[in-house]
């Protein structure tokens, strides 16, 4: 299965034949589409996993792409958008672009240039779900960890010896040996270096010496 064939490209234009017009050319190069006349239609929708972006048009009945856009963001919905239109300017593509748009395109453009954003979007969703979970994998082990378990690990990862956590938790050389290897083993760290990365994405606070 190709990366392409396991994503989705959404779709919203209230002009069904342009709604048409890009569902076609994405099912020529084996593109998953679902495409909406309104914002509220893609919002109310059951929206499968997997890598997605977004094609927006920016003039729509009721609300304008770039308001929804911040909709989106504001109520946690991150999926990247590539904004079409009849009547941009450059204030209304620099202010989208500053949103995090993937790209701003005027009609009529070229199928190859709407290609391009889609592939660079989809791979900017595939790269964010992957740090995400990656991210809910060490939140999930970090909480395996019991409170001194934790503390541990603060001082290990802050380049502490065992026998200096061990002066500083007033506990002996063997124990935090002990907590040091259940540190590892719960985390599936396989290296100190691995266990300060892991720290570091964690965005765990300063350990108090």
């Amino acid at each position: 299965m190709t990366p392409a064939a396991a994503s989705t490209v959404f779709v919203i234009d209230d002009d069904a034949l342009v709604r048409a017009a890009i569902q076609g050319m994405l099912k020529s190069v084996g593109l998953r589409s679902e495409a909406f006349g309104t914002p509220q239609e893609f919002l109310r929708s059951e929206r499968r996993e997997g890598p997605s972006c977004l094609i927006l048009d920016v003039r729509l009945p009721g609300v304008s792409g770039l308001d929804f856009q911040r909709e989106l963001a504001d109520a946690g919905i991150r999926i990247p958008i590539i904004f079409i239109t009849g009547h941009g300017d450059i204030p209304m593509s620099v202010k989208a672009m500053k949103s995090g748009a993937v790209e701003f395109l005027t009609k009529p453009f070229r199928d190859q240039d709407l290609l391009d954003a889609i592939y660079q979007a989809l791979d900017r969703d595939r790269v964010t779900r992957q740090q995400e979970n990656e991210f809910a994998g060490l939140r999930k082990h970090y909480e395996l960890l019991t409170a001194r378990e934790r503390e541990v690990m603060g001082l290990v990862v802050s380049g502490m010896l065992n026998k200096q956590i061990a002066f500083e938790l007033g506990t002996s050389e063997v124990t935090v040996k002990i907590q040091r290897g259940h540190v590892m083993r719960k985390m599936r760290a396989e290296s100190l270096a691995e266990l300060v990365r892991m720290a570091a994405k964690l965005d765990l606070p300063p350990a108090k010496k």
